[in-house]
Formats: structure tokens, C-alpha cells, sequence
């Protein structure tokens, strides 16, 4: 019997090789920092702070502004220097507070009581959760302690750490579980502890045996499942994940929980396992910066609101690059202002060179080769679906195609011959329909 995997999906040259034995190094202050206030899906922090005051690293600067919403901590002791709009990654303003660090400062962070991880209740972990400003760390940022409270008659059986990190480049999830696994499990248990959930499962790709074997050797492994999986690409997906361990699929337009399941990363989980016990708040996270537009590609521990532009300088920049992606190549976003801040739901940041990304000409007509249906990892039929949106059907790519299950995975673009860039066509296609919704719900 092989290793449970997920069917369809597909095999890119992951480039892992470039940081994967990188030890995670501290990245150095950089001369300002600039901490958006919306760094999770959900309502922005409140700023608690002015301009001109002083505070100090790990102290809290902005304050949740309801339910789905989580706190906001200064990464750096220094000055508050601006409450301002600043650009984001993609061009777009959003509101921030500019902190200038203390040139020299030992950066000390302040003083907290330890708690007994425990005697913690149910309850104290999803405040504790909350109160320390934590999202999801693979990307998506959705705020944890929303995803601890399953809507009413939802009950959570079985708890999933995604360790599989089948995103190609990045490395920081294999690093964080060799580097620090104990924390992993006691994150995990953590979790499980606050949904009461009576299994917890920590997956892994079989392409990280150093991983597999630091989690099983950690303190804490017996009261946690750790599988390995077969390495494939999307792994990681929600989806995937549960079709791979359980056997089981949440139904389209669901949620995890529909069917008893949360997954969360495994770099949250180690976050949780380290912070929650000390009383702390989220002020940093490890990076991966790779790609062959770097020099010292590495897996880093990077204060939030780090510029993009010091963080790139730091680890040897050569200032050619093609492209700048912040996450992985399949499904990060391609970095347009490069003084953009870092923020909790960034895992890795990919520069590419010429001899990376090579120049695609003008798309070709479909030829009906059937690549793209063999690899959808949902099952859908990305060709049928393009052919949709390239006519402006997009609400018979929704009612007859099931466009609303795919989740850009890129699997389809990836393997189509014709260079069709399908991804973005169903991107455009959900943006239309999302603002055609909204225009009819406000009449």
C-alpha cells in the first residue's frame, strides 16, 4: 500500500533544495516599520496608539474591533512616528502605524507572566488565541479564534495540522517543525483542547523525512497522530487534506467543520504552542526568501511590517529580479511596490530571474488535450470553464461548471500547453459575480 494522497493533483519541480537546510536566522531591524492594520480577513485593528508615543516590542498597539478582529503588537521598542495610509503589496492604500525603531536597542520584549499550558480551559485557549493576535499563518490569515467557534450544531471530532507545505520554493513550515517541534504538538494539543476535539493529526509530505522524524522524537508525540503523505501538489488544501487522511470531503460550499474537521497550519500551531503559554503577542514569523534573484536565500524570522525593500538588501538582492512573489509561485501574488511591508499571512517571498520565469507569448486556442480535467484537484473541467469566461458566461461558469469550488490552486494553468492563463480568468470571472451579487442584494 502506497501513502494516502488525494486523487488528480499534479508534480512541479518544487526548487525546495535552495533553503531547505537553511537554519532559521533573525533578520535585523530595519529603520521604520509599518504594521498594517488589517493583517487578517475580517474588520482592521483599532489603533490604541499616537503619533509621537513611545512602546515598547510586544506591547499592544492596536485592539481588536469585534469579533473578527484580533490585536495588533508593536514588533519593535521604539517611536510611533505616524497613524497614516500606507501602500500595500498590491498598490492598494491601507490604514498603518509607522514605527521607528531605537537605533542600538537590545529590543527586549516585556515582562509576561508564564501559564500553565495544562490548566488552561477550552475557553482560556480561544481568548488566549485571540487575545494574541493570531491568524492563519499559511497564507489565507483568517483570525484562529473564529475558526475555534464552529457556527452552532457544528461539532469538531477531528483536528488536522497541516504540516505538508506542498507550495513549491517555500521551506519555512519544514523548518519550523525541525527547528522547533515540541512546539508544534503543544500547539496542537492546544487546539484540539479548545474545540474538544478527540483526535489530533499533524500531515507531513513524505519529501521532509528530517520533519517526520524531529516531530515523532519531540516531547509530546504520543498524544499526537503524525502521518506522513505522499507528496503531491495542492497537499495542503483543505480538501485535499481531509480526502488524503479521512477519506472524507466537505461538501462544496461548506466548511471543514460541516464534516467535523478544522485544519490549521503547522507554523500557527508552533506559534500557539510558544506564545500562548507565555501570555505574548504575535510580533514576528519566519519567512522563506528564495529564488535566483537573491544571494543568501534563507529561511528568516522576520519582524511584522519589515519593508520589502530592506528585507531584499539584507539577504543580497541582486536588483534583477523578473518577478517578486509574495507566497509561492502556483498561488502567491505578484508584488507590485517594493517598500510593501511584511505581514502575519506572508509564508515566503520568491524572486525570480530570467532564467526562472520564462517570457510566454500570446495564448493559444484550447486543443481539447484534457490536461488541465486530469489534474483538477476538485474535479472540475477548467477547459469548459475558460472557454465560459473568455465569452463573459460567468454565471453559467457558476451555475453549470461549479466555478465557486475552484480555489486557484493553478494546477490547470500549470499543465496547459496552450498557455491559457486560466487562473486569472476564473479570478475575473468571481470578481464580476461577487460585484454583480452585491449590486442585486442592495437594490
Amino acid at each position: 500500500m502506497g501513502l494516502a494522497t488525494f486523487p488528480r493533483g499534479i508534480h512541479p519541480h518544487d526548487a525546495k533544495e535552495i533553503t531547505r537546510d537553511k537554519p532559521i536566522r533573525r533578520l535585523p531591524f530595519a529603520p521604520y516599520l509599518v504594521l498594517f492594520l488589517s493583517q487578517h480577513i475580517g474588520k482592521p485593528s483599532k489603533a490604541i496608539v499616537r503619533e509621537g508615543q513611545r512602546v515598547r516590542r510586544g506591547e499592544k498597539i492596536a485592539e481588536a474591533d469585534g469579533f473578527v478582529s484580533v490585536p495588533l503588537y508593536a514588533s519593535a521598542t521604539g517611536t510611533v512616528k505616524a497613524v497614516t495610509r500606507s501602500l500595500n503589496f498590491d498598490g492598494k492604500m491601507a490604514d498603518a502605524i509607522v514605527i521607528e525603531p531605537d537605533p542600538g536597542s537590545p529590543q527586549e520584549l516585556q515582562g509576561h507572566k508564564r501559564r500553565d499550558p495544562e490548566s488552561l480551559t477550552s475557553k482560556e485557549v480561544v481568548r488566549g488565541v485571540q487575545e494574541m493576535g493570531m491568524v492563519g499563518l499559511g497564507g489565507a490569515a483568517f483570525p484562529t479564534h473564529v475558526k475555534l467557534t464552529p457556527p452552532k450544531g457544528k461539532k469538531v471530532e477531528t483536528l488536522i495540522i497541516n504540516g505538508c507545505e506542498c507550495e513549491p520554493y517555500l521551506t519555512s513550515d519544514h523548518r519550523v517543525m525541525v527547528e522547533r517541534p515540541e512546539f508544534v504538538l503543544l500547539g496542537a494539543r492546544l487546539l484540539a483542547k479548545a474545540l474538544d476535539a478527540q483526535r489530533a493529526i499533524v500531515a507531513v509530505e513524505s519529501n521532509k523525512p528530517e520533519a517526520l522524524a524531529a516531530l515523532r522524537a519531540a516531547p509530546g508525540a504520543d498524544k499526537v497522530e503524525i502521518r506522513e503523505l505522499q507528496t503531491k501538489y495542492p497537499q495542503g488544501a483543505e480538501k485535499m487534506l481531509t480526502k488524503a487522511l479521512l477519506n472524507k470531503e466537505i461538501p462544496s460550499g461548506g466548511l471543514p467543520a460541516d464534516i467535523g474537521v478544522l485544519v490549521s497550519n503547522v507554523a500557527t500551531a508552533a506559534e500557539i504552542g510558544d506564545l500562548l503559554p507565555e501570555g505574548r503577542g504575535l510580533i514576528e514569523r519566519v519567512v522563506t526568501v528564495t529564488g535566483k534573484g537573491v544571494t543568501r536565500p534563507g529561511n528568516y524570522l522576520v519582524p511584522l511590517g519589515t519593508p520589502l525593500d530592506f528585507l531584499l538588501e539584507s539577504v543580497g538582492f541582486s536588483g534583477k529580479a523578473k518577478q517578486v512573489i509574495f507566497g509561492g509561485p502556483m498561488m502567491g501574488k505578484t508584488v507590485v511596490f517594493l517598500e510593501t511591508p511584511t505581514a502575519k499571512g506572508l509564508t515566503g517571498i520568491v524572486v525570480m530571474d530570467d532564467e526562472e520565469l520564462s517570457t510566454h507569448g500570446e495564448a493559444l486556442p484550447c486543443i481539447r488535450c484534457g490536461e488541465c480535467v486530469r489534474s483538477c484537484p476538485m474535479g472540475l473541467n477548467p477547459s469548459r470553464l475558460g472557454i465560459f469566461a473568455r465569452s463573459s458566461q460567468y454565471e453559467g461558469m457558476r451555475e453549470n461548471y461549479h466555478l465557486l469550488d475552484c480555489f486557484e490552486c493553478g494546477c490547470c494553468s500549470y499543465v496547459c500547453p496552450s498557455e491559457i492563463p486560466l487562473v486569472q480568468l476564473f479570478r475575473t470571472a468571481k470578481s464580476v459575480l461577487r460585484k454583480s451579487d452585491a449590486m442585486a442584494k442592495a437594490k
